[in-house]
């Protein structure tokens, strides 16, 4: 079997747990390899992990986040990389319950970012991406042989579901574009550096302090754990000898029990299990057992060298040695932690900054305010996103207007520290996501430039809804109605409008495409109030981001009904449902619809005596743009039914727009 030999290798998440083991043993171990070093520095890494390294010479330390494709390009060719070891990803299973996009923002987009920029510069020869044993689902109680590697992929939690969907995106582009990749699919892992939200630091940790040992469940949940010295000789081995486009199983046959696991910590503290254990409330879902075969990474020469008994023994001694390396972990010892995530830290129940011993900041807390808030009448303050926008720009003129305090966020929506620190400094009563790419001139920008589109309107509205949900904050979501086109059931002219109920059916264009898969995914979220934003208008007719002065501007137009937003009749009753604390999908448009060519004609009467257009289909419309156009009307009853004093389309573009615009 040849031996692969690489030069210069970039490891991600290598300031976390069995990464930082793995750079150190290849950075001692191999010095001519130059070892690169990728980490945001989420709440679970520290960059005392890689002490042992940081004098080496071969050794480089990088903070960024591999969802960068910019930073993640720019090292793979400043740094000559030919070698890929992909560590970084969220693996705590009870934080996936909870906060579950952030899993797949960083495990699956993350990824899907490392690989294109492999696929672009074309000079990996070797791409190791590390995926976990609850891939396979949950191992029969009775079964005598484990998962091998061509064993069905049956995921059972958020956590392992990312982790599969990352490896299906590995494992296409091994075969579309012949990338040379091995994955790996390990057992549990435990040792030195490890943070205590995983089961054996933290009961290390709570037993040091005399605190009870929580059980999920009844404790009788089969693990298999390795020694995290072991685990890295085991990448050693993969990286030098694993074949490309092959599975390798990391793991041993030695199972125990979570009560087992605690029984054993409390004896190594002289404790009586008995009196220590207590029993809590089970995960949503908690597999029974993993069980692997570890055969075909025998094979290359790779075996198990640490005892149960002498890796525990190790483990509780470094923590007792080193009790503050990870500073205030409260949170995370609690039995269903729920971790707020910032680069560099680690978020508790707490208000405090936190330093470590070097005097250097490892945590900052978010904690709601206990007076004023959503539900505090006396309180209003808006946190706005979005603006250098038209919204954004308006929801600050009506604020003003109505002596609501407001600040405009300063955090982009795709990076979730930012995001974090502003609703710690400003501490809003309501956040409004006015935010949004939608594409300049239009929408067919979007059709070029995807990938922005989705880390904006996707991953972005999802972090801001999620970290607003962390803080117990209302989100007002400005969305869009151009997800439906009419069809059998709502024909044009009918009367009969999309509710907010009915599933998108436009999928013309990549724009609209986000706007419904991120509104389908916000349905999870019970602090988002969307509203379904459609061609909007407002009395700036100067404006070129408004319907009328698009359409006046064009030598020809369609001329189909529409339902339409009248913004300044709605914008403020947006404000009005932030104070009602409303929440769902609202269609957020005037009754009624209206036609290119009505609007036109108001125009004329109103605006220009002497304009003058003319109209083309929808195929001759179709010649000169990207991307297609949708067409509906929305149900306003809903909308209506809570402000009944609403106007019709109609009688609001004469009251609002052309009304105090008019110069006939």
């Amino acid at each position: 079997m040849a031996t692969y030999k690489p030069k210069n290798i970039l490891i991600t998440g290598a300031a976390g747990f069995i990464a930082s083991h793995v750079a150190n043993r290849l950075v001692r171990s191999y010095p001519d390899y130059k070892i690169v070093v990728l980490d945001k520095l989420d709440y679970c890494s520290n960059l005392k992990n890689l002490n042992p390294s940081k004098s080496s010479p071969n050794f480089k330390f990088v903070k960024g986040d591999i969802a960068s494709a910019d930073l993640v390009n720019y090292l793979l060719i400043t740094e000559n990389i030919d070698t890929i070891m992909h560590f970084a990803a969220q693996t705590h299973v009870d934080n996936s319950f909870g906060n579950s996009f952030e899993f797949t923002k960083n495990n699956i987009y993350g990824t899907h970012v490392l690989l294109e920029a492999c696929k672009v510069t074309g000079q990996i020869r070797r791409f190791i991406h590390v995926s976990t044993d609850e891939v396979y689902g949950e191992t029969d109680e009775d079964a005598s042989v484990g998962n091998h590697e061509a064993s069905q992929l049956l995921p059972t939690n958020p956590y392992s579901a990312t982790k599969a969907g990352a490896e299906m995106l590995v494992m296409a582009y091994g075969r579309s574009y012949g990338l040379p990749v091995i994955t790996t699919r390990g057992n549990n892992v435990y040792g030195p550096n490890q943070f205590p939200e995983k089961l054996i630091p933290k009961f290390i940790l709570l037993a040091m302090n005399g605190k009870p040992l929580p059980i999920h469940g009844d404790g009788s949940n089969v693990r298999s754990y390795l020694y995290c010295e072991d685990v890295a000789e085991a990448f050693e081995v993969v990286l030098h000898k694993g074949e490309v486009n092959h599975v390798y199983n990391i793991g041993t046959t030695r199972e125990r029990r979570v009560i087992d696991v605690a029984n054993d910590i409390s004896k190594l503290f002289g404790i009586d299990p008995d009196s220590t254990i207590q029993f809590v409330e089970n995960r949503p879902f908690n597999d029974q057992r993993y069980f692997l075969d570890d055969q075909k990474l025998k094979k290359l020469g790779w075996c198990e060298r640490t005892t149960w008994e002498e890796g525990l023994k190790k483990t509780m001694e470094w923590y007792t040695d080193n009790p503050e390396w990870w500073g205030d972990v409260s949170g995370a010892l609690l039995p269903h932690p729920r971790m707020l995530m910032m680069p560099g830290g680690r978020l508790s129940d707490g208000s405090d900054e936190h330093k470590d011993t070097d005097g250097n900041q490892t945590f900052t807390v978010v904690t709601p305010s206990k007076t004023g808030g959503p539900g505090d009448k006396a309180f209003l303050k808006f946190l706005i996103y979005g603006k250098t926008g038209w919204l954004g720009g308006l929801l600050g003129k009506l604020c003003e207007k109505q002596g609501i305090p407001y600040e405009y966020g300063k955090g982009r929506l795709e990076d979730r520290a930012s995001l974090i620190a502003d609703i710690r400094s400003i501490k809003p009563s309501h956040v409004f996501n006015a935010a949004g790419l939608t594409g300049r001139p239009n929408v067919d920008w979007c059709e070029s430039h995807k990938t922005e589109t989705i880390r904006v309107n996707v991953a972005g509205t999802l972090t801001l809804a999620d970290v607003c949900r962390e803080n117990g904050l209302l989100m007002m979501n400005f969305a869009t109605g151009c997800i439906f086109e009419y069809d059998a059931v709502h024909p044009e002219g009918s009367g009969i409008g999309f509710k907010e109920e009915d599933k998108p059916n436009f999928t013309g264009s990549f724009y609209s495409k986000t706007k419904a898969m991120v509104e389908e995914l916000l349905r999870e979220f019970d602090n988002v109030c969307t509203l379904r934003v459609r061609m909007p208008i407002s009395s700036d007719l100067n404006n070129p981001r408004n319907f009328i002065t698009k359409i006046s501007r064009y030598n020809k137009v369609v001329n189909i009904p529409n339902s339409m937003t009248i913004l300044d009749e709605l914008l403020p009753i947006s404000i009005e449902m932030a104070k009602r604390n409303l929440r769902g999908i609202w269609n957020f448009t005037n009754p009624g619809v209206v036609s290119h060519n009505e609007i036109l004609e108001m125009y004329k009467s109103y605006i220009e005596p002497d304009f003058k257009w003319s109209n083309f289909n929808l195929e001759e419309q179709a010649k000169v743009i990207v991307a297609p156009r949708s067409n509906n009307e929305m149900d306003g009853s809903k909308l209506s039914k809570e402000f009944p004093e609403m106007l019709s389309i109609k009688d609001s573009l004469i009251k609002y727009v052309f009304e105090p615009n008019k110069r006939t």
